[in-house]
């Protein structure tokens, strides 16, 4: 005999079926009572398994105690109204739907109707899904449509820094970079200036126009670094948004406060860089790290393969958009320019230091500025 009543075997297995089928077949093989009396349970509840089983282990599982029928059930004019709300406000709960259309119907019902139509969403969109829908959009973007722009400190980077302080390397890297192809550009210098912004913004847009690449609507985009927007107090656009304007369509938009996420390319690179580059290579000077900086910008512009981007390089992703953009327009260059991705990285205030001798020789008894 059974020790433990039917009602609680029912209620401690993890499948039912396979006690009521020993059930079944002691009942089909000494009878009811008897099957009733082994495993503690009522004649009635042995012969409403006996009837439902029909030689399958299925015919023995619960079935659904739900009405088969709602004789209140709305009319079908109105799950077609919920059903168009929904769609249109699909983040909208049932109960806001009733508050802010006035619907006559109850909560419940408005939640059952989207229900059974697989309207409701117990989740928000994952961070993943929302990154993956925002690469869809930015793959239809025309190359150079935005550019970002942004600095990085080298200092939080021990591999890094331990190398900076023996060789008397530079602190600051400035990275821009073409947000529908990947694209990258380097630059590096001791200090945040906006003067450096400046010539590095001026030194990407006079590359880009040898390579006769089109700047009309370009959009640079920016934090709010003193290096880009200059003083807080400024009561003019600063020299690097000056800059930017000088070429008709092109425009210098800034991120709103703390929306780090809206530089999310650049940070990306600054990322990849400081595991692929900073933490693995070793430098003897200056000029070894610039070197060695070339190559990885030739490396990550030429052969790198973006999971993020189809999972090609910057250069391949180019020569799709020139190809579909032939395709379009029979006057477009059918391939890009091959110095477009070729840019070397330099250092800024040695460029700057070049520049202001080269403008300014000084007079007979006044030498350059230093």
């Amino acid at each position: 005999m059974c020790p433990y009543t039917y009602f609680t075997a029912m209620t401690e297995a993890k499948d039912a079926k396979t006690l009521r089928i020993r059930m079944v077949l002691y009942a089909q093989d000494r009878g009811v009572k008897p099957a009733a009396q082994a495993f503690q349970a009522t004649v009635k509840t042995v012969r409403k398994w006996l009837r439902r089983f029909d030689g399958t282990l299925a015919s023995l599982a619960d079935r659904s105690r739900a009405p088969r029928r709602r004789p209140n059930r709305l009319p079908a004019r109105v799950d077609q109204k919920i059903v168009a709300l929904k769609k249109r406000l699909p983040r909208w709960s049932a109960a806001r739907l009733k508050r802010d259309f006035d619907l006559p119907w109850s909560v419940k019902a408005i939640r059952r109707i989207c229900q059974e139509h697989g309207l409701n969403r117990k989740y928000r969109r994952k961070k993943h899904q929302t990154k993956r829908c925002l690469r869809e959009v930015k793959k239809t973007w025309r190359l150079f449509q935005q550019i970002d722009i942004d600095t990085k400190d080298l200092c939080d980077i021990p591999e890094y820094w331990e190398q900076m302080q023996r060789a008397g390397l530079v602190r600051y890297q400035y990275t821009a970079r073409d947000v529908s192809t990947g694209l990258l550009f380097l630059g590096y210098a001791a200090e945040l200036s906006l003067s450096y912004a400046d010539l590095f913004a001026q030194r990407i847009i006079d590359h880009l126009r040898r390579c006769q690449v089109s700047m009309a609507g370009t959009t640079w985009q920016s934090d709010n670094g003193s290096e880009f927007v200059g003083s807080w107090q400024a009561k003019h656009d600063s020299a690097f948004t000056q800059t930017i304007q000088t070429v008709q369509g092109q425009i210098h938009r800034t991120i709103p406060p703390g929306a780090h996420r809206f530089q999310a390319d650049v940070e990306t690179v600054h990322a990849l860089m400081e595991t692929e580059f900073y933490e693995t290579e070793s430098f003897a000077g200056r000029q070894d790290f610039l070197n060695k900086a070339t190559t990885y910008g030739l490396f990550f512009n030429l052969a790198r393969k973006n999971s993020g981007k189809e999972d090609k390089t910057p250069w391949e992703l180019i020569c799709d958009k020139y190809a579909q953009a032939h395709q379009d327009d029979p006057q477009h260059p059918k391939q890009p320019d091959p110095r477009l991705p070729l840019l070397p990285p330099v250092y800024l205030d040695q460029l700057w230091f070049n520049r202001l001798n080269a403008t300014a020789p000084g007079g007979y008894d006044v030498r350059a500025l230093p």
